[in-house]
């Protein structure tokens, strides 16, 4: 059994000749994708460890050197990849928070019990987080605290106070 591994971010363009790297990341902040020294790329049907090596300070992106990368070319490679990291490798959540990984999959019920559909997504608008449920049809449902009532993770059940009919 392989160990789960969870997307972080990923890359979005060379920088310079000397192989730096554009990263988009999706961890809050931006940076905490930095606390990981060691990220992995999907390879095949595993995948490959690659260490950072330093940050390059920009204003207007994270961008990173990784051990091996040393061209623009290289870098152009893996522009599009997905970064992992081991779920061993995260913190564990504070008392009261939840990481989003942990939402996927999660079936959401209304407090009656009628199942609207499954997590399959959350969006950050800058505002609030929405789930994305997927049942008879899609809904985007905010992650408030007034919207949801309860995340069971053990019984992977979400309950909202949300109108099926939206």
């Amino acid at each position: 059994m392989t160990e789960e591994h969870l997307i972080v971010g990923k890359f979005t363009g060379a920088f310079g000749i000397k192989g730096g790297l554009k990263v988009l990341s999706y961890t809050r902040p931006p940076d905490n994708i930095l606390q990981f020294p060691t990220w992995n790329l999907s390879e095949g049907k595993g995948y490959l460890a690659i260490k950072v090596m330093q940050q390059i300070k920009h204003p207007k992106s994270l961008v990173v050197m990784l051990e091996g990368i040393d061209s623009r070319d290289a870098a152009e490679a893996l522009v599009g990849e997905t970064i992992f990291v081991r779920r061993s490798q995260l913190p564990r959540p504070a008392k009261n928070e939840i990481y989003w990984a942990d939402l996927i999959g999660l079936k959401v019920n209304t407090p009656a019990g009628e199942c609207l559909g499954q997590v399959q997504n959350l969006l950050d608008t800058g505002a609030n987080d929405v789930l994305v449920v997927d049942g008879d049809k899609e809904r985007l449902i905010p992650y408030i605290q007034d919207v949801v009532i309860e995340v069971d993770l053990v019984k992977k059940l979400i309950v909202v106070d949300w109108d099926a009919d939206f």
